[in-house]
């Protein structure tokens, strides 16, 4: 468990049962300002390479943008988070146009940004940001899947959508020409007591928001919480990496 003043924070990232490498990356700024989860696609070691020139390449731009004691608009924030992630993805990009072996491969992102006293919660791509507040659990970042887009067309239910064929097919994320169409960022003001998660769709798909909401309220520790989900995603299946971060507001 590490502690920021008003913030404390938990992490966990494993291979998982069934994958040999782990194209999960996760990056926490040192004193708690930006909190950072991706989820490479591609094959071996393209994956690993996106996902990491992810955290790599944000966390470097963030660092070089923001004055972390200065307050400014929610318009800049949101526009130098989004220069990160669009700076991010096209060198992710044109890696993958000057390396074969690096071809095709993307990632995810998701994130909390801390500026102007607030959270900046968005993400690409379907790893998600969670809150529970006062016994609500929601997910504050949207999948940029195609069934999540069948389900705003209204064309499947979200139940169906948790079993639907093409559930992990992705329509935006970085290493796509889609992927610096803007992070959706949305302003949280955050209160003591709210709980954060980030995670991978390793955890997603091993875990229900039930899961997930019983393990955040009955572990007073991020850490602990952190580790017992990972257990959780284990335990209900998950075939994928499992990655996550947990942020408790103290």
């Amino acid at each position: 468990m590490t502690d920021s003043s008003e913030l404390t924070w938990g992490s966990v990232s494993i291979t998982g049962n069934f994958r040999e490498n782990n194209e999960d990356r996760l990056f926490i700024h040192s004193d708690g300002r930006y909190f950072l989860i991706a989820d490479g696609m591609g094959g071996q070691s393209a994956g690993e390479k996106a996902s990491e020139l992810a955290v790599e390449l944000i966390s470097k731009r963030l660092d070089q943008t923001f004055d972390w004691d200065a307050t400014t608009t929610d318009e800049v924030v949101v526009e130098r988070i989004d220069q990160a992630i669009e700076y991010a993805n096209s060198e992710i990009m044109a890696l993958g146009e000057i390396e074969p072996k690096f071809r095709s491969m993307g990632t995810t992102i998701t994130f909390i940004v801390r500026a102007n006293q607030s959270f900046y919660i968005g993400g690409v791509g379907d790893s998600r940001t969670y809150q529970l507040r006062n016994d609500e659990f929601r997910q504050l970042t949207e999948d940029h899947s195609l069934t999540q887009a069948l389900v705003k067309a209204g064309t499947i239910s979200p139940a169906d959508a948790e079993t639907h064929r093409y559930k992990n097919v992705l329509y935006r994320y970085l290493g796509s020409k889609d992927g610096a169409k803007g992070s959706d960022a949305v302003r949280i003001a955050p209160q003591s007591g709210d709980q954060y998660l980030l995670c991978t769709d390793g955890v997603s798909d091993g875990v229900s928001d039930e899961q997930m909401q019983e393990i955040l309220v009955t572990n007073d520790d991020p850490q602990a919480a952190a580790d017992a989900l990972v257990k959780a995603a284990q335990d209900g299946g998950s075939k994928d990496n499992i990655t996550c971060i947990v942020l408790y507001v103290q």
